[in-house]
């Protein structure tokens, strides 16, 4: 399970805002939900009020990598929605790593690894 699933369709995004739990941190709000399959699916939203176009793009990026640096840890099945917020743009990705990690240890669905050297 090496592919990255997006979630795209509105529904999807209605259902997770309303159904899934929510975690939030100065620079990220992360919803996360139980799906039926055995995929895990994410979905990156970042609206006006985080500036123009360049600030927006830049946040999308931050949390994109975040999320792939932490993909190997997440255990499957669950459909996870990122929320930029004022301060992402402006801040580096392992910052928003830190809290995108915070958020998946609260919601416990990092699988348990070992340090490997």
């Amino acid at each position: 399970m090496n592919e990255y699933i997006t979630i795209k369709e509105n529904r999807d995004f209605t259902r997770i805002y309303k159904r899934g739990k929510s975690y939030v941190s100065p620079t990220l709000v992360t919803y996360i939900m139980k799906n039926r399959s055995n995929n895990l699916r994410y979905g990156i939203t970042t609206g006006k009020k985080i500036g123009n176009a360049v600030k927006r793009t830049r946040a999308r990026r931050v949390i994109r990598a975040s999320y792939y640096q932490l993909f190997s840890e997440i255990k499957p099945g669950y459909d996870i929605i990122f929320v930029a917020r004022g301060k992402t743009p402006f801040v580096k990705s392992q910052v928003v790593y830190a809290a995108m990690k915070k958020h998946m240890k609260s919601a416990g669905i990092l699988t348990e690894k070992q340090d490997e050297l």
